[in-house]
């Protein structure tokens, strides 16, 4: 063999090794390639996951606080009115109910929001239940205790009759002002909104008159007094603020020092809707124990600060979130914040003095977000919450104490 075909084939032969090394490194470098992406995704999904899980865990917070401050007392609280509501009269009243489906009537939104149990209603009586529990019980008899859930029975009763009350109040808010000038409604939307009207005004009373017979059985005239009291100031605010011609409602133009309005206007129509009931009925609850004066009012001003706390945190919610059912609460506190240090968002405001759906909500909060009512009604949040939380600490510790400070944490969770 002459040397240039040896060195020939040596050389097409190493052309051929590195080719084939040469497919491999690709093919290597392929698969690594594939293997690191494959990696990755693995990597970012368990992070993505991890990420879900953290967000869906910090969305359900209220609902395992709730839940486990229900296992306290015993049973689901959201169901203390179980045997009123499933009386006849209320079964009647449901049956009608379905004949409203399909229409855009508020006493449906209102019957889902208690039937759901959400964080804006059917929570007053566990908070009942669990300040009885806290705060214990004086010269009781053992007949009147309710062992499973360490509170009397008339603590209980009034649990549910404050519950009733809120409901009562809740639906009632639902009807609807059918204006003179009916021409612009066809007949079967002013029939299915008279006839929403008649349900929501016929089932707000039936559970308030069946909470007016609840609290007299109870035969206590100074409980009387405080729930009436209570029921007085539902009523009075539906007179605060301006409103529009459903009676939602709008703030007032305020004077000419204008210093400490928002907080004062705000605190005012608040108190009256949600803060009188839950402070009234945890004075009451305290009554009915046994404890002195001075428990007592640290009773009713707890109650108080917490139903503050948490409207103001639901306001909140409302706003960051960009929420249309801020139209029904013109007067949430980073509004009347704004309105305080802006008076000029009156002029938006104002378009809705006919009808909140005239005011263009997306622009007010806009405006409201970049001015300084979201951080004031986080200041808000937590005063209220920090003086309720002062006021828990007057009781012995307990597994109830530590469950209602645990709704008050998750209040402030926004």
């Amino acid at each position: 063999m002459s040397a240039n075909i040896a060195v020939f084939k040596i050389w097409k032969e190493s052309n051929l090794v590195t080719m084939i090394l040469w497919k491999s490194c690709k093919t290597f470098q392929t698969q690594r390639a594939v293997c690191i992406s494959a990696r990755d995704r693995f990597h970012f999904n368990n992070v993505n996951q991890a990420e879900n899980k953290l967000a869906m865990s910090q969305k359900t917070d209220w609902n395992k606080t709730m839940s486990e401050a229900e296992k306290i007392v015993g049973y689901p609280t959201s169901f203390l009115s179980l045997r009123w509501l499933l009386s006849d009269e209320i079964a009647n009243i449901a049956l009608h109910l379905r004949k409203l489906v399909g229409s855009n009537h508020p006493v449906l939104k209102t019957a889902k929001a208690i039937i759901y149990n959400g964080r804006n209603t059917q929570a007053f009586g566990l908070i009942l239940l669990l300040i009885s529990k806290a705060a214990g019980h004086l010269n009781a008899k053992p007949i009147e205790e309710d062992k499973a859930a360490g509170v009397l029975h008339s603590q209980r009763a009034l649990a549910e009759i404050t519950e009733m009350i809120r409901t009562s109040n809740l639906i009632h808010r639902g009807l609807v002002n059918i204006n003179i000038d009916t021409g612009s409604m066809d007949s079967t939307e002013l029939n299915n909104i008279t006839f929403g009207n008649k349900i929501a005004l016929l089932c707000g009373d039936y559970l308030l008159s069946t909470s007016c017979t609840e609290i007299a059985a109870l035969k206590n005239q100074d409980l009387l007094f405080l729930i009436s009291a209570a029921v007085r100031d539902l009523c009075q605010a539906e007179f605060v603020a301006r409103r529009d011609n459903q009676n939602f409602p709008i703030p007032s133009i305020p004077p000419e020092d204008c210093t400490g309005y928002a907080l004062k206007e705000w605190t005012l129509l608040n108190t009256y809707g949600a803060g009188s009931l839950l402070g009234k009925s945890c004075q009451s609850t305290l009554k009915i124990a046994g404890h002195s004066k001075e428990i007592e009012e640290k009773g009713y001003e707890f109650g108080k600060h917490l139903a503050l706390a948490w409207q103001a945190s639901l306001d909140l919610g409302l706003c960051i979130n960009k929420d249309k059912g801020i139209l029904q609460n013109l007067c949430a506190a980073p509004i009347m914040f704004h309105v305080e240090h802006d008076p000029s968002l009156l002029l938006e405001l104002d378009k809705g003095l006919d009808s909140v759906e005239n005011v263009d909500y997306l622009k007010v909060l806009d405006i409201v977000t970049a001015g300084p009512g979201i951080g004031l009604t986080k200041e808000l949040v937590k005063k209220h919450s920090q003086k309720a939380m002062e006021i828990l600490s007057v009781f012995k510790e307990s597994d109830a104490r530590k469950a209602l400070s645990n709704i008050i944490v998750a209040i402030g969770d926004f």
